[in-house]
């Protein structure tokens, strides 16, 4: 008051608040598992890519005019090294172990699965070798221009016309039968 200064005020120190830090140390946690997380597929991702890289020698050797095969790495929550439209590799569950699977009418089914790259691309030869002789028979099957395909069906269609012409006159044999003894029945007699 006289002359003296202002004594500072000081405020007391604020009470601990334990939910307050339990929700910052929550945080914390969260965004050190997403950077983790991050951390985990960005290191999937680079395994397929280093698959991808080994498999350039077998997919320069497939002829240009063959379009079965589209490979690419796929980004997102599951990255996928993609061969065709309906295989493709991921990583097994414990991220360091390659899994190639082919999707197909009942579930996926598991081609192969190892930590090696070698054997993976081994895996993925014999897959890319089948689809091509699948490819090859299904040209085959249709020489020239589905030849083979519309021959069958044609003598599946003579068939079918046989058995109709044989159905359709004893039917007929039976129709008349009954139509003669119901005429003798109906009939008066001399």
């Amino acid at each position: 008051m006289w002359g003296r200064g202002k004594k500072a005020e000081t405020q007391p120190p604020e009470p601990p608040n334990a939910l307050k830090d339990a929700v910052r140390e929550a945080r914390i946690e969260a965004a050190e598992r997403s950077a983790v997380v991050v951390d985990l597929r960005d290191a999937e991702q680079v395994r397929l890519e280093l698959l991808n890289e080994a498999l350039d020698p077998l997919f320069k050797d497939i002829p240009k005019d063959v379009e079965l095969f589209d490979r690419g790495v796929s980004k997102g929550d599951v990255p996928r090294l993609w061969i065709d439209v309906i295989a493709h590799v991921e990583m097994g569950q414990d991220k360091r172990q390659y899994r190639f699977v082919q999707d197909t009418r009942y579930g996926r089914a598991l081609l192969a699965e190892s930590h090696d790259v070698p054997e993976m691309v081994r895996a993925i030869t014999r897959y890319v070798a089948r689809r091509m002789i699948e490819r090859e028979r299904a040209l085959a099957d249709d020489v020239p221009f589905g030849q083979g395909t519309s021959l069958k069906m044609v003598e599946q269609e003579q068939r079918r016309g046989r058995l109709r012409a044989i159905r359709t006159f004893v039917y007929g044999v039976l129709l008349a039968v009954i139509a003669l003894f119901a005429l003798a029945l109906l009939s008066p007699h001399p």
